[in-house]
């Protein structure tokens, strides 16, 4: 420990070098992230920021500072001075000739310049593992966790920081989305081959995009016609052992130099009901989708304009395959229907692009609709958001700059269910509605990038919980170019709609029990970590550190241990934390390898009926170690990520007529593995690859499956895969319009 300590002594005292800082943008005013920022015959470069920005050293031997962007002209500009600023425009180029590698990025980098902890999933790193959804994405990522919440339905959840991802703000190019209905079952919702980027923020977030983020941001960046490097036709074909089939296509049309458009389309079928272990229930649901979104850009010189229209049409059936031993009983079957159209339109004015002064308006109208039947349980919500945001931001000066805005959000859930499997009972109607106009206001101050310090406070007023303030902030510093520490904290704030977020809980014979005049749930977190870029043989070795707090002040309990039979919703009276302690290193051992180690510990536990109580089907710790390797001629990849999973708590149980408890009070570790290979064409390629090559499976992930309509029908005591080894292949096709 004392020489970790000596080491990071060592990079604080290290001298600073002096610097050129600036940002690379289009003709259009753009910023273009990745772009490469080198120093003529040295071995100093950089690369661009998600914003454009670039900071530099500045060698004593080199005055030349050559920038490159695939599909522009180089630029080559003279830098005679220290500690400059420079605005950069780089021009689109007729045609690609010879393209020199220079080095290979890992495909998760954090983002240097922001003050929050933000972690970059690259598209390249996307096309490591088979991501056919959102849900699929994050297998070679250590921070982010994906699991069933169900074994019968086959709804997952993200867990981010050793909580449920109803603590998650999910967010689709910075608008907040897939909340409410469309939680169990949304992470299917968005096509991998759509995804450009995907950004994990993660403890508090920016006020900007709202009082949700509890545990962190989630955002996605899909594929953008108005981007140079944007496809003109590209395609996806892929083919699982466990029969699912999926085509994915995307064709760019750039109209003129401002106005482009895309339409992207997906189609998925999973054809076969498997039953592995026997126990008459299908393993994996069968799920068929259709997916189509068409976006149109305008690229302005003050103007910019987005707008979109997404259309989604799933149908979900699962349940028994068979009998079970029991010829005279109905089939237990469950069926869900779901369509979902969405639109949005971002405008924004740049009255100086000097100094990044913009005006801009969002809005965004969701209408989601899903009938779900469970047995005989009934449960059909049509769910309306409708989002808008109008944001102003300006550059006082390079250490100043100000964001604020105004928010409204809109809620509502039609609602009719029947919560047991009585027939004759009637069906039960309700409607809940929320309405949230909101402001906020966002300061930061950035001492040429060495010190940025970013405040920010908001203040809402909900229809059903009245008014409430979120405050936010956080410090990121870095001495030198080979360490940065950042700090935050902030609250949070999140509706509960019980049975929208978690209306796959049906699928069990356990009774539901909603508390009267639930709570706004509500939360502090604290956050502090530490990145480390050390040189290295030549290479850089890149280490984090981070530590995550979050208390509840006030929280809605998901119960499932007081009464086993039973699954009770109330507002916590006692204490509610996680703790998250992780550490994670990235090194290029040689010239196109790469290698990622890392390992979370958590400590999650909340108060149930008055005791305090680790939280149930949470593993304690993960570690994680994926490795890379590109050919020279970048002609084949090699993939490979082993995931081991650590144990935790069971639910409370109940004992068995032959005296046996109904299941383990802990579950123990298991390892995964997954492992892809990929060709590389000119115009194509080809992958083939395994999950779960370790054919690990959950024992009887499904309670009493012989018996669903009984009482001990349970299939939410799910912590494990509960399918074995799965093999695929798919193809991936690109054609350029030059």
């Amino acid at each position: 420990m004392k020489y970790i300590f000596l080491i990071f002594f060592f990079l604080l005292l290290y001298p600073v070098q002096a610097k050129v800082r600036g940002v690379v943008k289009d003709s259009a005013g753009a910023p273009l992230p990745g772009a490469n920022v080198a120093w003529v015959n040295t071995k100093i470069f950089t690369v661009t920021a998600e914003d454009g920005s670039f900071s530099v050293d500045k060698p004593k031997d080199s005055e030349t500072l050559v920038i490159s962007y695939i599909g522009f002209e180089n630029d080559t500009i003279h830098v005679d001075s220290e500690n400059v600023k420079l605005e950069i425009v780089l021009r689109e180029g007729l045609s690609l000739g010879e393209v020199n590698v220079v080095r290979r990025r890992f495909g998760t980098t954090k983002l240097r310049s922001s003050a929050m902890n933000v972690d970059i999933i690259s598209s390249a790193e996307l096309s490591r593992a088979a991501c056919c959804n959102l849900g699929e994405s994050f297998v070679t990522n250590p921070s982010v966790d994906v699991s069933y919440s169900d074994a019968a339905t086959g709804a997952k959840q993200i867990k981010l920081l050793g909580l449920s991802g109803t603590y998650v703000q999910m967010m689709t190019e910075n608008i907040p989305n897939y909340r409410g209905a469309a939680a169990p079952y949304g992470l299917g919702y968005v096509p991998g081959p759509w995804m450009q980027s995907i950004q994990v923020s993660k403890g508090s977030s920016s006020v900007k995009n709202g009082y949700e983020s509890i545990t962190g941001q989630i955002n996605v960046e899909f594929k953008k016609p108005q981007l140079p490097e944007a496809d003109w036709v590209s395609a996806n074909l892929f083919a699982s052992s466990t029969g699912r089939y999926e085509a994915n296509a995307d064709a760019t049309l750039k109209l003129s130099k401002r106005w482009s458009t895309s339409l992207l389309a997906h189609y998925e079928n999973e054809t076969m009901a498997h039953d592995a272990n026997h126990d008459g229930f299908a393993d994996i649901p069968r799920v068929e989708q259709y997916n189509l979104w068409n976006r149109w850009a305008y690229m302005g010189d003050h103007y910019v304009f987005q707008a979109g229209i997404k259309a989604l049409s799933e149908w979900r059936n699962s349940g028994q395959v068979n009998h079970g031993g029991n010829p005279g009983q109905e089939l237990y079957k469950i069926g869900i229907d779901t369509r979902r159209y969405e639109a949005f339109t971002k405008n924004a004015y740049i009255f100086n692009k000097e100094k990044n002064t913009n005006l801009a308006l969002i809005l965004q109208g969701t209408f989601h609709n899903q009938d779900a039947v469970y047995g005989h349980k009934l449960y059909d919500v049509d769910q309306t958001n409708v989002y808008a945001s109008l944001l102003f931001e300006t550059e006082f000066s390079k250490r100043h700059s100000l964001s604020t805005g105004l928010s409204f959000n809109y809620d509502g859930y039609d609602q009719r269910y029947r919560l047991t499997n009585d027939v004759e009972l009637p069906r039960l109607k309700s409607f809940e509605k929320e309405s949230v106009p909101g402001a906020y206001v966002q300061y930061t101050y950035n001492l040429e990038d060495k010190l940025i310090l970013m405040g920010g406070i908001r203040g809402d007023y909900s229809s059903m919980h009245g008014f409430f303030v979120t405050p936010r902030a956080h410090v990121k510093y870095n001495p030198n170019e080979f360490v940065n520490f950042r700090l935050s904290a902030g609250k949070g704030y999140r509706t509960n709609h019980v049975l929208a977020e978690n209306n796959y809980l049906l699928a069990s014979s356990r009774k539901v029990r909603i508390a009267g005049d639930l709570d706004q749930e509500e939360a502090w977190n604290y956050g502090a970590s530490i990145s480390s870029y050390i040189p290295l043989f030549g290479k850089t070795l890149n280490l984090n550190a981070e530590y995550y707090y979050t208390d509840f002040l006030k929280q809605v309990v998901v119960d499932m241990d007081t009464d086993p039979h039973e699954i009770a919703f109330y507002n916590l009276n006692g204490r509610s934390y996680s703790h998250v302690f992780q550490v994670e290193a990235n090194y290029p051992l040689f010239k196109g390898f790469t290698l990622t180690a890392a390992y979370r510990f958590t400590d999650a536990k909340t108060t149930y009926n008055g005791e305090l109580k680790e939280r149930p089907l949470t593993s304690r710790y993960k570690g994680l170690v994926t490795a890379s390797y590109k050919t020279p001629l970048e002609i084949w990849q090699f993939d490979a990520t082993l995931q081991l999973n650590g144990g935790g708590r069971m639910p409370s149980r109940y004992i068995l007529e032959d005296g046996t408890p109904s299941w383990s009070a802990r579950y123990g570790s298991f390892e995964q593995l997954s492992v892809q290979i990929t060709r590389y064409f000119r115009r194509w390629s080809i992958y083939v690859g395994g999950e779960n090559l370790t054919n690990f499976k959950q024992k009887n992930p499904i309670i009493d499956a012989a018996n669903p309509w009984g009482e001990n029908f349970d299939s939410t005591m799910i912590w494990g895969p509960v399918h074995g080894a799965k093999a695929y292949i798919g193809i991936r096709f690109n054609w350029a319009r030059n």
